[in-house]
């Protein structure tokens, strides 16, 4: 994929430089850039060279000068450039390969590159590093890195990520602790595989490594369209002894390193822990505290609550069956303001089976049947943007939001920022 521009931000030299979304930069100080790796490396010079191919073919060479520090404000399509790593791993908890046919073709790329995690954050798992990338992430010590474990036990990872590469995982750990490279772990538990004393000897080995910043522990998804029996989901039972075996290993190590994932509280029917728990969220994107962050949120929002509203208004709360019991204790607190009546309910995943319970996997005909509920028009729905895809109206399933509009016949609000209620606090202001 070229470095195409998918928008500039306003008033950026970019936007000076008339360069508008489709056009392609072609090189800088005629060296092609691969990545965002390179592009950020390149600008940073006061005299620049760029070579340019307008989205209507036509060519042009732009010579810059600006200050050192100065970013162009240039927004691309992707963070990488040339050819995505692809996994060359077959994970027997892989998600992609629980999928049914139909779905988007962006929903069954496999992606496994150090670039992407560095960048945004995405897991990999060390198994396709060539010697290439190592020098390069030794030349630019690039970190932090967020790298799936699952197990230090090389047969074990070997086995559950079917790759002999699979092996090295503790040695390739080192490898970044003697550069001294930040490390977020992330272990998808899959019972009767990597729990319990699995468990334990993998955070024995993370311990004795200096460079791992957090450990994320999740439990493994099951879909219906799974056509083995290989994977057990984590019960009851295992949820309480994996939270067990963390706090312990906390209390070992006179630090919160290793947090469970919001899904091991909700199986457990534990209640969320403390903020303290998370120390300092590192690792969101994986469930790690999410709900303690809403929640405490909604504490510091809810003081420029109204206590009243001018006209008879209805909100229902559209979430995931994990954000539920969280989402019932903020419409505990808004049923306090008058003329405002608050619902929640849970979209139930009749699409993936009833084991997936995040937002972020709702699919529009899911979320249309929760909705048929509801028999006063004028509610307003209240969904996450995790149930879209990131700079579209598109669900999962590939139907749009303005599907369901039509649909239901009902307004939504679209919470953009899904760790703050205060999209939600502004809008029951605007009824005040």
């Amino acid at each position: 994929m070229p470095a195409i521009i998918n928008s500039v931000e306003k008033d950026s030299i970019a936007e000076e430089l008339e360069l508008q979304a489709g056009d392609e930069i072609v090189s800088i100080d005629e060296q092609k850039i691969n990545d965002l790796i390179d592009y950020n490396f390149l600008c940073k010079s006061e005299f620049l060279t760029i070579e340019i191919k307008r989205k209507n073919g036509e060519e042009e060479i732009i010579e810059l000068e600006k200050d050192y520090d100065d970013d162009l404000g240039i927004i691309f399509e992707s963070a990488v450039f040339d050819r995505v790593k692809p996994c060359t791993n077959k994970c027997i908890f892989c998600f992609v390969d629980q999928q049914p046919k139909g779905l988007r073709d962006t929903l069954y790329i496999k992606d496994d590159d150090y670039r992407l995690s560095y960048l945004q954050g995405t897991y990999i798992t060390l198994t396709n590093l060539s010697a290439k990338d190592k020098k390069r992430i030794e030349l630019l010590r690039l970190g932090p890195l967020y790298i799936s474990v699952h197990t230090t036990n090389p047969d074990l990872r070997v086995k559950m990520l079917n790759n002999p590469n699979a092996a090295n995982i503790y040695k390739n750990l080192k490898w970044l602790a003697k550069l001294e490279i930040p490390v977020h772990i992330q272990i998808v538990l899959c019972p009767t595989f990597n729990d319990g004393e699995e468990l334990k000897r993998t955070l024995k080995d993370l311990s004795k490594l200096k460079n791992i910043v957090s450990i994320a522990i999740v439990p493994v998804g099951i879909t219906k369209y799974r056509k083995d029996s290989v994977l057990k989901p984590v019960t009851k039972a295992i949820a309480e002894e994996t939270i067990e075996i963390a706090n312990k290993f906390n209390k070992e190590m006179k630090t919160n390193l290793a947090c469970c994932s919001d899904e091991f509280f909700a199986l457990a029917e534990q209640d969320i822990p403390k903020a303290e728990y998370y120390g300092n969220f590192s690792q969101l994107d994986d469930g790690v505290g999410a709900l303690r962050l809403l929640l405490n949120d909604f504490e510091k929002q809810s003081a420029d609550l109204p206590k009243e509203l001018t006209t008879q208004t209805s909100l229902f709360f559209a979430t995931s069956k994990l954000a539920k019991p969280a989402f019932i204790e903020i419409a505990r607190k808004l049923a306090n303001i008058k003329n405002l009546n608050v619902s929640v309910d849970a979209v139930s995943s009749n699409f993936w089976g009833n084991s997936i319970s995040v937002a972020g996997l709702v699919t529009s005909d899911d979320l249309i049947k929760t909705l048929k509920q509801i028999k006063d028009k004028s509610t307003t729905v209240i969904i996450s943007s995790v149930m879209l895809r990131k700079y579209t109206q598109d669900f999962l399933d590939g139907k749009t939001l303005d599907n369901v509009k039509k649909t239901t016949n009902l307004n939504f609000l679209v919470v953009k920022d899904i760790y703050s209620t205060k999209e939600i606090v502004d809008f029951i202001k605007t009824k005040a």
